[in-house]
């Protein structure tokens, strides 16, 4: 009998046999490595609604150059755009062959019939999490220290974490970057403890240009924002990111 994988491993920590949509996107987690988020600001009309075709070209676009997920993370907008701009996400990552995630709003997650569901360190608990969106939605959270990656590599439930701010970011204002050591640690720790392991990214002003040192720390895997959403060229940013990572 062969010994399971870890990163294709179940929410709640072990192989069970799954074979639901939960079992598929985590198999699409494991083997995932560029993950951008994205507002809707540029996407908007002047009277506020989503220029959903504008969008579509974007989401294709990143898909095409190699991205795995994208996140639409966007506060300043009303639900209903949220919700009409997953109308648009869902079924092209489905199309791709990759995942769309929701951030922070478990409801507009449930409604839009998202793959993945983001939370920060005051959002949501995991439990609350599965007991809102069940067992097959992927579940993710921002560490900024090691006790919190510590914790994110071992609560059950938790299907992946971010590590970061890496480097100082005007997305996240107001939030002091961590630097290299917090990915270096969690690299660390998933050489000393591989059974442990579980899919996570490197998080804050990541770039083509500051990606090898990232690499260097020991990341596989990515969260980038400007290096695609404000590419002039999102697919040809996206590949040239995508080159830079394994797999």
């Amino acid at each position: 009998m062969h010994s399971p994988d870890p990163l294709l491993m179940t929410a709640a920590g072990r192989d069970d046999g799954d074979t639901g949509p939960g079992a598929g996107r985590r198999a699409r987690l494991a083997a995932s490595r560029l993950y951008v988020c994205t507002d809707l600001q540029r996407f908007l009309r002047p009277d506020g609604t989503l220029d959903a075709a504008a969008f579509a070209g974007f989401c294709a676009a990143a898909f095409r150059g190699g991205v795995d997920l994208i996140q639409v993370r966007d506060k300043a907008v009303d639900v209903a755009v949220e919700l009409a701009a997953f109308v648009v996400l869902v079924p092209l990552a489905r199309e791709h062959g990759a995942l769309s995630a929701a951030n922070d709003r478990a409801d507009v997650a449930a409604l839009a019939g998202v793959d993945v569901f983001h939370t920060g360190q005051t959002d949501l608990t995991t439990a609350q999490c599965r007991a809102l969106l069940g067992p097959d939605v992927v579940l993710g959270r921002s560490c900024h220290t090691e006790a919190q990656v510590r914790a994110a590599r071992a609560e059950d439930g938790l299907d992946y974490f971010c590590t970061g701010p890496v480097l100082a970011t005007p997305t996240k204002p107001g939030r002091a970057a961590v630097g290299l050591a917090l990915p270096s640690f969690a690299a660390r720790l998933d050489a000393e403890d591989p059974a442990g392991a579980r899919p996570w990214f490197a998080i804050g002003g990541v770039d083509a240009d500051r990606l090898p040192e990232v690499r260097a720390a020991g990341a596989e895997r990515i969260v980038v924002v400007r290096a695609v959403t404000q590419a002039e060229d999102p697919e040809a940013a996206a590949r040239s990111l995508r080159a830079g990572l394994p797999g």
